[in-house]
C-alpha cells in the first residue's frame, strides 16, 4: 500500500536521525513531527523548534511535557527564516522538516510565505551534514499557496546534482490540489 507523503517523510526522518543528533523542525504546528523528532534525537540530542503563533508553541509544549521529550527541545517563537540566529556557526544538522501552509484548526490567514520559507530553506541547505534531509511537506491550497509551492518548486528543481538529491512525492490523480513532498539530501 502506498504511503501518503507525511508519513513516507516521517520514514526518511526515522532512517536518518540517530540518537544525538540536532534536527530542526522550522514550522512545529500542532507538534507533531516535533514529538517525532524529539523521539528520533533522544534525551542528548537537539530538537529546534520554531513557529510565529503562540497557540503552535503552547500545544507544542504540552504535547513534549505529556510525552516527557520537552528537555531535548528548544521551542521558538520566530520565524524560521531566522534559524541561523539560533544555531552554532558550524552547527550540523541531520534533518530540517516543514510544513507548509497554515496552523491546521487555527487562524487560516497565517499563513507560511514564499520569501521566508525561501529564505530559510536556503539556510537550512548550509547547515546540513552530509546525508542530511530536508523534507517539505508543501499545501497549496490556501491563499497565497499556489504562489509559494511554485517558488519552493523552482528553487529545489535548481539545487545542483552534484550537491544535492532531489525526490518529488506526490498523488497526480487526487482532486483539489493533494499536498506534496520534497525531500532533499546532501551528498
Amino acid at each position: 500500500m502506498l504511503q501518503q507523503p507525511l508519513k513516507f517523510s516521517h520514514e526518511v526522518l526515522k532512517d536518518t536521525i540517530i540518537t544525538g543528533d540536532h534536527v530542526i523542525d522550522a514550522t512545529i504546528g500542532n507538534g507533531n513531527d516535533t514529538l517525532l523528532l524529539a523521539q528520533l534525537v533522544g534525551p542528548y540530542g537537539k530538537v529546534y523548534g520554531f513557529d510565529i503563533q503562540d497557540e503552535a508553541i503552547k500545544t507544542t509544549e504540552d504535547k513534549l511535557l505529556l510525552t516527557g521529550q520537552r528537555p531535548q527541545v528548544q521551542l521558538i517563537n520566530d520565524g524560521h527564516e531566522n534559524i541561523d540566529h539560533y544555531l552554532e556557526e558550524n552547527e550540523l544538522i541531520s534533518a530540517v522538516t516543514f510544513n507548509l501552509g497554515y496552523l491546521p484548526k487555527g487562524d487560516k490567514s497565517i499563513t507560511t510565505k514564499p520569501e521566508t520559507t525561501l529564505t530559510a530553506i536556503k539556510k537550512a541547505l548550509k547547515y546540513l551534514r552530509r546525508q542530511g534531509i530536508l523534507s517539505i511537506m508543501v499545501y497549496s491550497g490556501h491563499e497565497g499557496g499556489l504562489e509559494e509551492k511554485e517558488a519552493v518548486d523552482s528553487l529545489v528543481s535548481q539545487l545542483p546534482q552534484k550537491e544535492y538529491n532531489v525526490l518529488m512525492y506526490k498523488f497526480i490523480n487526487q482532486v483539489n490540489l493533494p499536498p506534496y513532498l520534497y525531500i532533499v539530501e546532501k551528498r
